[in-house]
This record gives structure tokens, C-alpha cells and sequence, in this order.
């Protein structure tokens, strides 16, 4: 299916590893001119050398560290001077963060600066332009609203989709859509290293909970996700939509 993505504009942030990268790639596939953030310039580096290798054209490399809202405006400068006017706004830097029942402001305060804050200035950042043509995409990588355990990450994005949602309504009538994904198990660096070490914790959360049968690769969230920034997803706003392989709800 063509998206009629080609020649436009992305801004990604998270992408040096993980479902950041793998949206990143996805994109390019499609045509879009890429500009990418994450504070590891390597791994972002590395990212668009592969990118550049096959054949989708130059990426745009800027780092910085999306939870100071100095290099948030700087990376959104720099991007636009680099592409022009930012079409798509993917905000996908973020990461879990358990928390125990006193932890102190500092650790709210960071959680909700990766997880929250940094979505928002980056809209912030690139609206007006989206607003000014009449055209944008902002696409948020979210995450489950059924926690565990206490999770200052999780109260940070539970504030991302009703933001989010807010947000939607408001642009909508500007040909705007903002639109969040939740992914379930993805086979990232924080999923494989952090959450399910082991192959055998992975096979036994899989036989319980996943009836796919498999965890889902960073490219299953770029494919939904390159869908939902093009033209044919133009209806769709203010939607949360998981890609889980339809893990039960309770284990989210």
C-alpha cells in the first residue's frame, strides 16, 4: 500500500535503540526525511548509517536529552532548519520508572520530564508550523494504564493521553490528528534487559499471557505507526491503540 509519505518531514525522538529505531527505519522506508534525537549521538550515528545504506536517503542526526526543555527547543530548531517545517512529531523517548510509595520529588520530577514534559515541548515546538500549513501528525509511544505496581513512568503517561486527547480536539479542525500507541512486549533493549532477562522468564510470560505466541519486533509498532502519520489515517484522532499481539489485560 503506498502511504504517500514520501518527502515528508519526521521528527523522532527516542530513537537510538528499541521501538524509537525501528520507527525510525520504518519511516524512511516509506520516503519520509528523517531528523532523529536521543542523548547516545553512537547509537544514533549508527542508526543512520544503516538507514543511509539502504538507500532511503540521508538522516538527520541531533542530540540531545529531550527531559531539559533548553535542549528540547534546540533539538526542534535544528531539526526544522535541517528538513523545513516538522510534519510528523514522533515522541517515543521514555522508559519505566518503578517507584516506591516515598520516593522523593526528584524521582516524580524526572519520570514525568522523560515521560510527559518531553512530549509536550516538542509539540510545543513544532505545532505552530503543523498549524500554519494546515497538516501535522503528532503521534505519542505510550504505554499500559493497567500497572502492576507503583510506577511513577505510568502516572506520566496516564497525564500523556488525556494531554493528548485534550490536544486532539483542539487541533483537529487544522488537519492535525494526534494519536497515541501502547505497545505490549516489544523485543527492545529495556524489555530484553530489564523486564524479561532470561529466555526462560520470556517463553513462560508468552505461554501465559500473549496469544500470538511471540514478543513483537520495534517494526510492528513503526508499521501501525507510519499508517497512523499518513494521509489515509486522517479520521483517526485521539485514539490510543495497543500492538500487543493481544496480551491479556491483566498482564499489562
Amino acid at each position: 500500500m503506498n502511504l504517500n509519505l514520501e518527502g515528508r518531514t519526521a521528527l523522532v525522538s527516542g530513537a537510538s535503540s528499541g521501538i524509537g529505531a525501528g520507527i525510525a527505519r520504518v519511516l524512511a522506508g516509506q520516503g519520509v526525511r528523517l531528523a532523529i534525537t536521543a542523548r547516545r549521538r553512537d547509537l544514533l550515528e549508527q542508526l543512520a548509517e544503516q538507514i543511509a545504506a539502504t538507500g532511503a536517503g540521508k538522516v538527520v542526526v541531533v542530540s540531545g536529552d529531550a527531559t531539559d526543555a533548553n535542549d528540547v527547543a534546540r533539538i526542534a530548531a535544528e531539526a526544522s532548519a535541517a528538513l523545513g517545517a516538522i510534519d510528523i512529531l514522533v515522541n517515543c523517548a521514555g522508559g519505566a520508572r518503578p517507584t516506591r510509595p516515598d520516593a522523593p520529588d526528584a524521582d516524580w520530577d524526572e519520570a514525568f520530564a522523560l515521560n510527559f514534559s518531553a512530549a509536550r515541548r516538542f509539540t510545543q515546538a513544532v505545532l505552530p508550523a503543523m498549524q500554519a500549513r494546515q497538516w501535522g501528525r503528532i503521534i505519542n509511544i505510550s504505554g499500559s494504564m493497567e500497572p502492576r505496581s507503583l510506577n511513577a513512568a505510568s502516572a506520566a503517561k496516564a497525564a500523556l493521553h488525556l494531554w493528548a486527547k485534550g490536544l486532539s480536539c483542539d487541533v483537529a479542525a487544522q488537519g492535525i490528528t494526534v494519536n497515541a500507541i501502547a505497545p505490549g512486549r516489544i523485543n527492545s533493549e529495556q524489555i530484553l534487559a530489564r523486564l524479561h532477562p532470561t529466555e526462560e522468564g520470556r517463553s513462560t510470560f508468552i505461554e501465559r499471557n500473549i496469544p500470538i505466541g511471540y514478543f513483537g519486533d520495534p517494526e510492528d509498532i513503526g508499521h501501525l505507526l507510519a499508517f497512523l502519520a499518513s494521509p489515509l489515517a486522517r479520521y483517526i484522532t485521539g485514539a490510543v491503540i495497543p500492538v500487543d499481539g493481544g496480551m491479556h489485560f491483566f498482564a499489562h
